[in-house]
């Protein structure tokens, strides 16, 4: 299966033309002479501009590219503005599947009767369309109350072909982990595994439901941040594996700028409360929303001067543990006061760079890098080099790739692509330094302390009346043990007098053995053989003990 998909890839490469952005003078001869062999394959799109068949070619190969165009989609600062725009068109306009085939895949999970019970006006032209799957609008009908909602139904049979991408990264992440000098450092089978896992997780929409109740509720009335970020209801009982229904949102598109603007809607704020959902979702909660591109995020514009930001397609979320967590906000914090020192000691300390690295140079390298961003805002910063000379640094230092953070890194992106969207001069550094610094004094100041006494409160309440019962249980089995450590310490001291007696009868018999032998050589029987005796007398105890 592998190897198939391996072929279609190449071969879809090649027929739209894509080897045709690689230089010449890049190319070895070998491959030069093969692109004049007949059996090389041609360019079927050369009606097309290059853009356009890129696209093309990565919509034509599946989810797994799809989603590598998406996250591309949002790097103005990497891609030509063409190249941008089009691959913008991946992140809600995929080529859809029957609409017909589509309400069939409803009906069967979902069950004809409760389909035409609750379910009104569904159209089977789909409103959106993307890489797994595409949703359809309809009217829930309950208690003979109506409300606008849409229906998210898997593509039929996509996950044998996820299955199949995923061999074939399988197969190159071997190949890279054996042969290329930064293969172990990169752990791109790792790396994999873990993208295979949060795909595989997203072909689940039960998942998916489960992700958006709770980020929904850490979002929810009464909390802090609770007007940055909405999330649309679930009708959990009407979703199933490959089905998802959900309350209809009526947002703007984050990527409509222009729309944004003629409704004078504040692009300042609206960008300094992307960065906050960003860093609440990852500090506050520890589960991020882990596919904010684009197409998948919406503004509610209705207050122009208090816009807040909508999230769907919660099917891949992210966490953090608590060491990754302090480790990571420390360095931010770090990054930000330019105490690039600290940065330097706290990859050491995390494992993330070999225990044996030169502190004082790794600071250097940070320093060279991170010094010249700082003030700027992000129109003014290439982030892509930025990217290039941290790699570069990371190569340097033999810092290996964190799986764990993977997505954090590629939501990292994301939020940056679009904050650069909606206003270019945003501060990202000072948007973000205050709210991380009073995270860190919160986790590891005076209150943190508080807190964590109060979240143990319950189980020590519950182990209080036990704690007589449990102290005499300590001090008896206390007791017995010493008891025992006492009679075998005895034992021991018996058995190295018992140890210490035999090496003396032994010497002493060795001794009178020698005398005797002295005693024979100068005539002396009598004395001899007395000595003999003796020897063999002490031998005796000694073997005897």
């Amino acid at each position: 299966m592998s190897t198939r998909r391996l072929y279609q890839i190449v071969k879809t490469f090649l027929q739209y033309g894509l080897d045709e952005m690689v230089s010449p003078r890049l190319l070895p001869w070998y491959a030069k002479f093969a692109r004049f062999s007949i059996f090389w394959l041609r360019n079927k799109h050369k009606d097309k501009p290059v853009e356009q068949r890129f696209r093309l070619a990565i919509e034509s190969l599946g989810p797994v590219f799809i989603k590598f165009g998406q996250m591309l989609s949002t790097r103005r600062d990497l891609l030509p503005p063409n190249f941008a725009d089009e691959l913008a068109l991946l992140q809600d306009r995929v080529t859809p599947f029957s609409g017909e085939e589509a309400k069939q895949l409803i009906i069967d999970a979902v069950g004809l009767d409760i389909f035409e019970q609750h379910f009104n006006d569904f159209d089977v032209t789909p409103l959106a369309s993307a890489s797994i799957a595409q949703v359809h609008t309809a009217t829930l009908i309950e208690d003979e109350q109506q409300q606008d909602v849409v229906i998210k139904v898997l593509r039929p049979d996509i996950a044998k072909t996820i299955m199949a991408d995923i061999k074939v990264m399988s197969l190159f992440a071997g190949v890279v982990a054996r042969w290329l000098p930064d293969g172990k450092r990169l752990r791109p089978k790792e790396v994999v595994a873990e993208y295979k896992k949060t795909i595989l997780d997203e072909l689940d929409l039960n998942r998916e439901a489960a992700n958006a109740i709770q980020l929904k509720h850490n979002f929810s009335q009464g909390r802090e941040y609770d007007n940055v970020l909405y999330v649309p209801e679930i009708h959990s009982e009407y979703s199933y594996k490959n089905v998802l229904v959900m309350e209809r949102i009526y947002g703007i598109g984050v990527g409509e700028i222009d729309k944004l603007h003629s409704l004078n809607v504040d692009m300042e704020l609206l960008a300094q409360r992307g960065v906050e959902v960003f860093f609440t979702q990852v500090f506050r909660d520890s589960f991020f929303h882990a596919d904010m591109h684009p197409g998948n995020v919406f503004v509610d514009a209705s207050t122009p001067d208090d816009p807040t930001w909508i999230a769907i397609d919660c099917g891949i979320v992210g966490t953090l543990n608590r060491e990754d967590k302090r480790y990571l906000a420390e360095n931010f914090v770090a990054f930000f006061n330019r105490d690039y020192r600290k940065v330097a000691q706290l990859h050491v300390d995390s494992g993330w760079v070999p225990s044996d690295t030169s502190v004082d140079e790794f600071e250097f390298a940070i320093r060279a890098v991170c010094e010249p961003i700082f003030n700027k805002p992000l129109s003014e910063i290439s982030f892509g080099q930025v990217l290039v000379n941290l790699f570069n640094t990371a190569r340097r230092f033999n810092m290996e790739v964190q799986p764990q953070l993977v997505l954090l890194q590629k939501t990292l992106l994301y939020i940056e692509g679009l904050g650069r969207q909606l206003y270019p001069q945003l501060d990202l550094w000072q948007t973000a330094k205050p709210f991380l610094e009073n995270w860190v004094k919160e986790q590891m100041g005076v209150k943190a302390v508080f807190s964590k006494i109060k979240e143990n409160l319950p189980f020590w309440n519950e182990k209080l009346p036990e704690l007589p019962d449990l102290v005499y249980d300590y001090l008896k089995a206390g007791k017995d043990h010493h008891h025992k450590q006492s009679i075998m310490f005895e034992k021991m001291l018996n058995q190295q007098k018992a140890q210490q007696q035999k090496l003396l009868y032994g010497v002493f018999s060795t001794g009178l053995l020698v005398v005797s032998a002295i005693l024979l050589t100068q005539n002396f029987v009598v004395l001899s053989t007395s000595a003999i005796t003796l020897s063999v007398v002490f031998a005796f105890n000694a073997f005897k003990k």
